[in-house]
Order: structure tokens, then sequence, then C-alpha cells
């Protein structure tokens, strides 16, 4: 089995129109975001232009013939965070986003270097994986498909991933891209991560940042909103927002806008950044 790969890295991206700053470069807070399975970290893109007013966003990617454990991938992450706080004039903040399996990612990285993080916001985390037994079982059929049939699934997966409807055609079209991108075997690697996620209350409560947790009311590939009700009765500082018609690919919703949630809930840690909308 792999267990090494010193091959993530930071996309930084750039918003599809210029935006006024309200921070110098150097010094505004991080937005650091975790991607689902897909690990293109390119499904953010509808929420840019809103967050790069404020923030200086990273999106982690993860290359598609990369299959590296818990242990390795924490790691590496940890380190791409500690270098691009440290990499401007003064220490920055730093905002963990994590979606799906970016949220199991995110949970570990806080546990095991707290001091990285200040904010942490947990997006349909798939922390909730093995209470959906129809999914554990699916994982597990994902490594007999025929090669032939493997990309097909991936398109008949697209209904459960995301309510569609609520999704506009280009980010539909990166959607359907990005997971047609990633290799059966690396998708089978990956389903197994998720699977061996074991991360317990205990450790959860030992969880200090404060915490938004998004759940979407009607995601149909995982238990969402039963997840979002315990993490936040466990984690001490956490808050729930229901999104209660989303699916669970809900950052590419048209109307899901990630900034305006942190403003409505007081989640911002400088005044300025709420004032500056």
């Amino acid at each position: 089995m792999p267990n090494a790969s010193n091959k993530v890295r930071f996309l930084s991206p750039k918003p599809p129109v210029a935006v006024k700053r309200s921070y110098p470069v150097g010094n505004r807070p991080l937005f650091i975001f975790l991607p689902g399975m897909d690990g293109s970290g390119l499904l953010l893109r509808p929420q840019i232009s809103k967050l790069a007013n404020n923030f200086d966003i990273r999106c982690l990617t993860l290359p598609a013939d990369d299959m590296p454990s818990w242990e390795v991938l924490v790691s590496e992450t940890t380190a791409l965070i500690e270098a691009e706080k440290q990499a401007g004039k003064q220490q920055r903040q730093v905002y963990l986003c994590g979606e799906s399996f970016g949220g199991c990612l995110a949970m570990k990285i806080v546990l095991e270097a707290p001091q990285l993080c200040d904010r942490l916001i947990l997006v349909n985390p798939a922390s909730s994986f093995r209470q959906q037994p129809w999914v554990q079982w699916g994982s597990h059929l994902t490594q007999w498909l025929p090669a032939n049939l493997y990309p097909l699934s991936v398109i008949g997966l697209l209904p459960m991933l995301a309510s569609l409807g609520k999704i506009g055609r280009d980010d539909r079209r990166a959607l359907l891209e990005a997971m047609q991108a990633v290799p059966q075997h690396t998708s089978v690697w990956r389903l197994a991560l998720v699977r061996s996620f074991d991360v317990d209350q205990n450790q959860l409560r030992g969880i200090k940042q404060q915490t938004l947790v998004i759940a979407s009311g009607a995601d149909r590939l995982l238990p969402s909103l039963a997840e979002g009700k315990l993490l936040v009765k466990v984690i001490p500082k956490a808050e729930m927002v229901l999104l209660a018609n989303s699916g669970h690919a809900c950052l590419l919703e048209t109307d899901v806008d990630l900034f305006a949630i942190m403003q409505e809930r007081n989640f911002l840690t400088d005044k300025s950044l709420v004032s500056s909308h």
C-alpha cells in the first residue's frame, strides 16, 4: 500500500472579475479549502468572487494518481498551511474549510496541529460515512466494477452528489469533469480512507476553534443533517447552518453564498470583514 505522497499542493484561484480588496495582499486571512472526493480543489469556484474580497484563498489539490495514508495526507497538508501562514508579513489567521472528504481531513488537521487554524468550517463532512450502510456497500463495489463501466457509474452518481437543478450549467460540467478525472483505483483508495476515518467524540470535544457546520437537508448521499446535529453537540464551539433544500455538493449551488453565511453567523474574526460587503 502506498504510504508516501509529497505531491499535494495548493492552488491559488483567481476571481472571475477584479475585486476591491479590504486587506493588503500580505495581510489578508487565509481561506484554505479542502475538497471532496474529486480532490481537484476546483469546485469552490462559485464562491471565489465573494471570498476573494477579503481572503487569500488556497485550494488543496490531490493528484489523481496519489494515494497517501491519512497520516501522510495530514502531515503534508499541515506543512503547506504552515508555509502559507508564515509567508505573509505577519502571522495571518486561517479559516480552514473542509467539504465532504475534506471535512474529515480538516478535523484530523485541527486535532493534529490546532495552532494552525483559527476558524473551522465543515460542509457536509463525510465523517457520517459509516452511518449510511448502502454507501459503504457501494464503496466496496466500486473496486469490482469493470473498467469500462466505471465512467458510467460516475455519471449515475451525479444526482446523488448534487441537486443538479440548483447548479449552473458550467458548474455541472465542472463537477462531472472533476469526478471523471479521478481514476478508479484512486477512487477506491479515497473511499477506503473515509471508511477508516476514526476520529471519536472524545477527540472532537478537544476542538477549541469556533466551528461552523453546514448541513444540507436534501443530501441524498450522506446523512449530513444528522451528522451536523451530532457534531454541534460534541464540538464545544460549534454552530450548525441548515441548508434545507441543498444537496451534498452545496457550494456549487447558485443560491448558496458561503461568505454571507459567515457574516450572518458572526463567524468572521475581524469586524472589518463584516462591513466590507
